[in-house]
Order: structure tokens, then sequence, then C-alpha cells
């Protein structure tokens, strides 16, 4: 079983953000972050777990997936998004995102956990940290779709 802990940070929103990675497989321990230029809150959230997922290397162990974002987390365990792709994400935000997270998501089995954010659950403050630096120290990578969209 790997563990994945996520978070993502905008600072304003939109606003300079990041997203912060916890993976745990065994007694190996990797954590990841990134920082971008203008993005939002939710477009990080969801990022940290597509780069994740895109990272594993084995498809065949069980994931379980943990984040404080509600958006995220009801969007997935609800089936929305898949219902929001058949519909082409009309009126919705983050297309881009959410048909790279359905891409890969399907390689795995996955389990998703929401955690109550700045509540004391180590991993999650651990991701939260992460996130919050990556967001207001970079460097900093372009958020091209969401940067095009909002010109």
């Amino acid at each position: 079983m790997i563990q994945v802990y996520t978070d993502g940070s905008s600072r304003g929103n939109p606003g300079p953000g990041g997203y912060g990675i916890v993976l745990k497989f065994n007694q190996q321990r990797k954590e990841m972050a990134q920082g971008y230029r203008l993005t939002t809150n939710n477009r990080m959230e969801l990022l940290a777990i597509i780069v994740a997922l895109e990272s594993l290397k084995r498809k065949d162990l069980e994931v379980h997936i943990y984040s404080d974002s509600k958006y995220v987390i009801d969007s997935i365990v609800n089936r929305w998004v898949w219902s929001w792709q058949q519909k082409g994400y009309k009126g919705k935000k983050n297309a881009d995102l959410w048909e790279r997270f359905l891409k890969i998501e399907k390689d795995f089995k996955i389990h998703y956990h929401w955690v109550k954010g700045h509540n004391g659950h180590e991993e999650n403050e651990r991701c939260d940290l992460l996130a919050t630096v990556a967001a207001d120290h970079g460097p900093f990578l372009v958020d091209e779709v969401y940067e095009k969209l909002e010109n």
C-alpha cells in the first residue's frame, strides 16, 4: 500500500500558489512541492493529487490518498467529475486538470480519504507547509492553462 498525502495553497485566490505532497511506502518517504506564479487553491489541491499519481512507478499496489480538499475528494467520491466529463465540463472550472486526473487515475486502485485541515494531522500539516513555502518562495512555474483563461 502506498500512502499519498497532499495539500494545495494559494496566496490570494487567484495568486501565487503551490502544492505539497508526502508519499509513504513501507519505510520509504518522499516529499515533493512546486510553486506557481498565478493559480487558485482548488487547482493546486487537484494538481497535487495528479502529480503524486504521475510519480508512482508501481501500479499494482493500492493507493490511499489523503486530502483536506472537500472540492477534490467530494468531486471524486461522489462521482461528479465523471458526470462533468460527460457533459463537457459545461460551467465547471479546471477541466484541463480533471481530464489529466481521469487519464491517470484509472491505472490505480485508489481509496480517497478526506482529512480535516489545520487540525494537527501530522502529514497534512507537513503538506500544508510544503505547499505554502512553495507558494511563497517558488521557484515558480507558469500555470499556462489558468493564465491563458484569465487573460
